[in-house]
């Protein structure tokens, strides 16, 4: 018998090949960090009713952001104006990592013009005109577009992850800064998602330039292994099938989740039902004018300006019902990722975990309604929300690459795997 080491994809190979930048790592995981804390500030703010705080944008009362008098900080103005420097903030050091990944993978021309453009953006959002941030906005969208094409043809360029960061930092503010000045409470609600969306970018970028993303290459390698090979090991290993679908299905699941409570948030209709588990002492409650009238008379949420309507709690209902799938669902990913690869595995791990945050976020959703909407319960629920979606694109990244490798590796007949890089060895018999 004869022990040989299976050869990688030459997709794998490639990728192996670039060094890692601790560095580099520890700026995207900083940026994500401050993300985070971003979305915590914008909880605040709507949970404190201060969206409104500062009528105008991109000055605040006036004045220049930057120089806005300290002693002017109070109530809701702290809260709104707060979350326009730490967004600040945030996109500058996006577009510092945006810079740093684009000059680390590109030479001559290329580098040149990709680093002038980005300083050329941020020259131009000083200007802090809102026809300036109209028209970046637009580019934005021209260049996050082009950039999801380019990371579909290549996965593994972070570059694009940089620039695609880039332009929906600057698409966040300006929507953001559009909610003020146009009066939309429909605005608001994109702005609530393209937050949670641009977490999850920063956390990927976080991951792939980390030790684990640069030692292989791109879960997507599955392309280079052939079509016969894969359905051969499509059929021997039925037990990681799970992991192909189920995993992304959840956390498009809390995505939606996720969208459908900051549209409550922002119609006021967080305590369209007042009671849990239970809705106005029902399993489910009525809908009909008459009740929904009798609703409106005793209802208790104080931040509330409209009465609430059938629609808004069918939108609660709604709510709680994704909860309980998307708790099945992540309990039923975590339950599998332990019985088919066993308690140490990587992915049991990171299913474990996300598991815990899926329970935390419904328990959190729970004490926002009995405590009739506090502030910080209510905003708590909010940044709970973020890393769990966050924690469900890692994982359904994780297990793609475990899956695809495995089906290669099952394909040549290998023995080992581990789900954090290729480590198997083949036995072949010549006589």
């Amino acid at each position: 018998m004869i022990e040989a080491q299976i050869p990688e994809p030459r997709s794998l190979q490639t990728s192996a090949a670039s060094p890692v930048s601790p560095w580099l790592h520890r700026f995207a995981v900083l940026t994500a960090i401050s993300t985070l804390g971003l979305i915590i500030i914008g909880g605040l703010v709507t949970s404190h009713g201060a969206g409104m705080a500062v009528p105008d944008w991109p000055n605040t009362y006036g004045y220049n952001m930057f120089v806005f008098p300290i002693s002017k900080w109070v109530g809701g103005i702290l809260y709104e104006h707060s979350h326009r420097l730490i967004a600040t903030f945030v996109g500058l050091l996006t577009a510092v990592l945006a810079l740093w990944l684009w000059v680390r993978e590109t030479r001559g021309r290329g580098r040149w013009l990709g680093g002038g453009a980005s300083v050329l953006v941020l020259g131009l959002m000083g200007i802090r005109a809102l026809s300036v941030y109209l028209i970046l906005a637009c580019l934005s969208l021209v260049v996050g577009g082009f950039s999801l094409s380019q990371i579909k043809n290549n996965f593994a360029a972070l570059r694009w992850w940089g620039a695609l960061a880039f332009a929906a930092v600057i698409l966040q503010g300006v929507l953001g800064g559009l909610r003020v000045v146009w009066l939309k409470d429909q605005i608001g609600i994109f702005h609530a998602a393209l937050a949670q969306i641009f977490f999850v970018l920063m956390c990927l970028i976080a991951l792939f330039t980390g030790r684990w993303g640069q030692e292989r290459a791109t879960p997507f390698v599955r392309a280079a292994i052939p079509a016969a090979k894969r359905a051969r090991a499509e059929s021997r290993a039925p037990a990681q099938n799970v992991f192909a679908w189920l995993p992304p299905a959840t956390a498009l699941l809390i995505f939606a989740q996720l969208i459908l409570g900051a549209t409550m948030r922002h119609q006021h209709a967080g305590l369209a039902i007042p009671d849990f588990p239970l809705a106005y002492g029902k399993v489910w409650p009525s809908v009909d004018p008459a009740s929904v009238t009798h609703y409106n008379q005793q209802r208790q949420e104080i931040t509330a300006v409209n009465p609430i309507t059938a629609v808004q709690i069918a939108m609660q209902m709604a709510h709680r019902i994704m909860a309980v799938l998307i708790c099945g669902a992540v309990a039923f990913c975590a339950w599998s990722a332990r019985r088919k690869l066993g308690v140490g595995n990587p992915v049991s791990k990171l299913t474990l975990g996300w598991f815990g945050l899926i329970l935390t976020q419904a328990l959190l959703g729970a004490a926002t309604i009995w405590s009739n909407k506090a502030a910080d319960v209510a905003t708590a629920h909010v940044m709970v929300g973020a890393p769990a979606l966050a924690l469900g694109a890692i994982v359904s990244i994780v297990a793609s690459r475990s899956l695809v490798l495995a089906r290669g590796v099952l394909a040549a007949e290998t023995k080992t795997l581990s789900p954090f890089g290729l480590q198997a060895s083949a036995h072949t018999g010549l006589k």
